[in-house]
């Protein structure tokens, strides 16, 4: 499947999820489990969101934008997170609110079914979309999977004191546990911001690609040959590299440009999704920048 068809299953399953653990609260009135339906209408923003930025990223290049829209997925993983922030603080002001004024938790034994039940779809889905991620290089469908990740997580968590509760009669359990849970999913929006903000500053490839890239480089070097000022950079789903090639200075310009197409399908091919763009010169000419330190 594609991203966008992820998304819209993500959608639907925000909303079954919506349903199953606004009806697990309102039967047990557990401010645990309203921190937990909170969270699924960040789900479901969130699915939106991304979404959309998934359908503009794979728009292709126009006048105004010649390199492409891949960035727009960075915006969802970083509304994402602000979405995830947002939560953190309602279900801690509702956690608060309860350890003053503590009530009685009713009909424990189906709220915690409808609240497994959604915990289930969540996590497999999560499951889904984390491959998926690493299959298209998508920044909003790892955004979207690890936020669902946590749903599962905060369930997990809220179930195990509605237990406590009931076979303790601790009802100061309940909203302790919404604050252990608010603060565990703050710091996965941090995170998300976090990415989502370092994407948008055009990070470098990550090591493994760049052992592929001078697997690749190395096969072709040579007494003659030789390859410097490799700089990467990674936009969405895309990835780039730009780099110098020195060659004799007698060559023609039909066999140096003919070694050029050779050594940028190798390099696209060995790398999955890769734009490579070379730069030939003579052996004997350098090119000049003003900080050496970013130079390979």
């Amino acid at each position: 499947m594609q991203a966008p068809t992820y998304l819209k299953l993500s959608v639907g399953v925000a909303l079954l999820t919506i349903a199953l653990k606004t009806g697990a609260w309102w039967l047990t009135g557990s401010v645990s489990l309203l921190s937990d339906a909170l969270e699924s209408l960040v789900n479901l923003a969130g699915a939106l969101f991304a979404l959309t930025m998934v359908l503009w990223a794979a728009a292709p290049p126009d006048e105004e934008h010649p390199y492409g829209h891949h960035k727009a997925e960075y915006f969802s993983g970083g509304f994402e997170g602000l979405l995830i922030l947002g939560a953190a603080v309602a279900i801690g002001i509702a956690a608060v609110q309860r350890f003053f004024a503590p009530q009685p938790l009713e009909a424990l034994g189906l709220g915690l079914g409808l609240s497994l039940l959604s915990s289930a779809l969540n996590g497999g889905l999560a499951w889904a979309l984390l491959r998926a991620a690493r299959r298209h290089r998508s920044m909003a469908l790892e955004g979207n999977g690890r936020h669902l990740l946590t749903d599962v997580w905060t369930s997990a968590g809220v179930v195990g004191a509605l237990i406590a509760v009931h076979l303790t009669g601790w009802l100061w359990l309940d909203p302790a546990v919404a604050l252990l849970m608010a603060a565990n999913i703050g710091r996965e929006g941090v995170r998300l911001v976090q990415a989502a903000a370092d994407g948008l500053m055009d990070r470098a490839l990550d090591p493994e690609t760049l052992t592929q890239i001078d697997a690749v480089l190395a096969d072709f070097a040579h007494a003659t040959i030789r390859f410097d000022h490799l700089h990467t950079r990674r936009a969405g789903s895309r990835r780039y590299v730009d780099l110098h090639m020195h060659m004799p200075a007698g060559w023609s310009l039909g066999r140096a440009a003919a070694l050029r197409t050779s050594v940028e399908q190798a390099l696209m091919a060995a790398v999955p999704g890769l734009r490579a763009s070379i730069q030939l010169l003579p052996s004997d000419v350098e090119a000049h920048f003003d900080d050496p330190k970013d130079l390979r």
